[in-house]
């Protein structure tokens, strides 16, 4: 069995959760939360169990202070000292204040050897073509790491978008999980690149998950369309260059078929939305993908972990039977 690299995996500081004064994960299933706070056996005990080598992992979303970035990336920095060939980091960045989250971000891969950064589709409503925000990706392009771009709650004004004649518990699956997050986090890619944003960081890396959030079935449209936006360097370049999918929390066969169609294996890596998603699931699609032929040869082992030892310079150092 090939080993495998998953990149959207996600923790909740304890020291976080303690210090807001609103407790986001109030209403999660109590098993959810113990994994989500877990960074030690518990974690690993799950990675060998879906035959996950190395795992990146990831604060999950929402806007936090420069103060609590650090208490956050700190404690994930400790945990992955201790078991540094199983566990990597993503930078939480405090992205409502751009030059803050820039220097974060050096922190975090100077210091604390992270691989890259993970932040939040949009902050308040305010995506990353405002160019404000340029100075982390800047600096992302300086450090030579990936920024993965993650969904996110919608902004207030947002959320009311997805309202109807139906119970909120749908409206917020509207706005989130259902559609909202990944939609949303398409327009987010869009705009920055309706912003020139690639024009000015050519090697930029952008990470999104989720089988490309939509966009590959979208996308010969949206090349189509964006031939007359002005940009120097065309969407279907920005995109073979610019921007890396992963599967995560996308267990079938046809949206990876289509992703397969419209990108390169090379720039294509498996995940799983560890703990929303299971490890075993990931391992279970993992095996039909193999089984299926849709990734044949040596591309599987791209997808399963060298084109993520390319990416994060990392390595998966540790092969697993189950």
């Amino acid at each position: 069995m090939l080993p495998l690299i998953a990149l959207e995996e996600h923790f909740v500081s304890s020291k976080v959760r303690e210090a807001e004064r609103v407790d986001h994960y109030a209403t999660f299933p109590p098993h959810i939360v113990t994994k989500l706070q877990s960074l030690g056996n518990e974690r690993i005990q799950d990675l060998n169990e879906g035959n996950v080598s190395l795992q990146v992992i990831s604060h999950g979303p929402g806007v936090r202070s420069t103060a609590l970035c650090i208490t956050a990336n700190d404690e994930l920095a400790s945990a992955i000292s201790k078991n540094p060939t199983r566990m990597a980091g993503f930078a939480m960045l405090p992205m409502d204040d751009p030059a803050a989250a820039a220097k974060e971000l050096e922190r975090c891969v100077r210091d604390l050897h992270y691989v890259g950064a993970l932040v939040d589709s949009h902050v308040n409503g305010h995506f990353y073509d405002e160019k404000r925000f340029w100075t982390v990706f800047e600096k992302a392009q300086e450090l030579n790491v990936p920024v993965y771009i993650h969904p996110s709650f919608p902004a207030d004004d947002m959320a009311e978008h997805y309202k109807g004649d139906y119970d909120d518990s749908i409206a917020l699956a509207l706005s989130a999980f259902g559609w909202g997050w990944h939609s949303e986090t398409a327009l987010s890619i869009l705009k920055l690149f309706a912003s020139g944003l690639f024009d000015s960081f050519p090697k930029v890396k952008i990470l999104i998950g989720h089988m490309g959030e939509m966009l590959p079935f979208q996308l010969e449209r949206v090349i189509l369309t964006s031939e007359r936006w002005g940009r120097r360097r065309g969407l279907r370049e920005v995109w073979t260059e610019n921007v890396w999918i992963t599967t995560s929390g996308m267990f079938a066969l046809p949206p990876l078929a289509c992703l397969l169609q419209t990108t390169s294996i090379d720039h294509v890596l498996y995940s799983v939305d560890y703990p929303f998603s299971t490890n075993e699931k990931g391992l279970e699609f993992f095996r039909e993908v193999e089984k299926s032929g849709l990734i044949p040869g040596k591309d599987l082992e791209k997808f399963a972990f060298r084109n993520a030892e390319s990416l994060l310079g990392v390595e998966a150092r540790v092969f697993l039977e189950n």
